[in-house]
């Protein structure tokens, strides 16, 4: 499941920087009728997201294989480029999404495997983001397939009508109203992302939808050319990409430890 384009803002536009979208908050003074006032000073805080990574995946089609195979090679090898491309544009920003998030949180023992925590926890993020004034853009929360047992467990054994819809058609995806999205067990990872060092495992990722911007410059391409001295085509597929958590809603952006 490929979930980032759900839950960020996406730029296609061409440019490397994108500025921030936020500004700094002024603060109002409730004072007695005076008819005076004082000017505060303000600063500004450059706040730009930049495209640093390339994303690329090639291989070559000889072309005995493309004319004996009993189904269209090409065709087949360039929507699996595609789809590996997308979901390590994927993977980034997840990872990205948990490592600038300031908000934090940890699970109560068992974390989301256990069915008896999944409310407190969810209730628990909820009143993180709870008051501010992007919390109407709806919530999300990340979690990989390994924690969803708690997930269905909890909904089948809560409440009367939601636990027979989830006997009755399976988990539904939503808890409490927040958007629950699974990815492959492995997806929170320790590891270096192109130009980003990430510590994410045992981790996962809540949120406000839309507070976060990923930039993806004309998409994912692809392209087909001959090589000398070789029959057939090679493929390439690609895709840039940037990042950012922007830093007046960061903290809407919660790094979930799982205890």
């Amino acid at each position: 499941m490929l979930v980032c384009e759900k839950i960020c803002k996406v730029d296609r536009s061409e440019g490397k920087y994108i500025d921030s979208p936020y500004g700094s908050q002024p603060t109002t003074v409730i004072q007695d009728f005076v008819g005076t006032y004082a000017t505060a000073a303000f600063t500004t805080t450059a706040d730009t997201l930049t495209v640093t990574d390339e994303f690329v995946v090639a291989e070559h089609v000889y072309d005995f294989e493309e004319v004996l195979s009993a189904f269209d090679v090409m065709d087949a090898r360039i929507d699996e480029q595609n789809y590996s491309v997308a979901a390590a544009i994927d993977s980034f920003v997840l990872n990205n999404l948990c490592e600038d998030g300031t908000g934090t949180y940890s699970t109560p023992v068992g974390g989301f495997t256990t069915a008896a925590n999944i409310i407190t926890i969810i209730a628990n993020l909820q009143s993180k983001v709870a008051g501010y004034e992007s919390a109407y853009k709806n919530t999300y929360i990340v979690v990989e397939n390994t924690d969803l047992p708690g997930f269905i467990i909890s909904a089948a054994s809560t409440g009367f009508q939601r636990a027979d819809e989830t006997l009755k058609n399976g988990f539904a995806g939503n808890c409490l109203g927040t958007e629950v999205y699974v990815v492959r067990t492995g997806l929170f990872v320790n590891d270096t992302l192109g130009t980003t060092t990430v510590t994410n495992s045992g981790h996962r990722v809540f949120g406000v939808k839309g507070t976060t911007t990923y930039a993806a410059p004309r998409g994912v391409r692809y392209d087909e050319k001959s090589v000398a001295g070789k029959t057939g085509k090679e493929i390439v597929t690609w895709g840039y990409i940037g990042f950012k958590a922007w830093a007046p809603k960061a903290t809407l952006t919660v790094d979930i430890t799982i205890s």
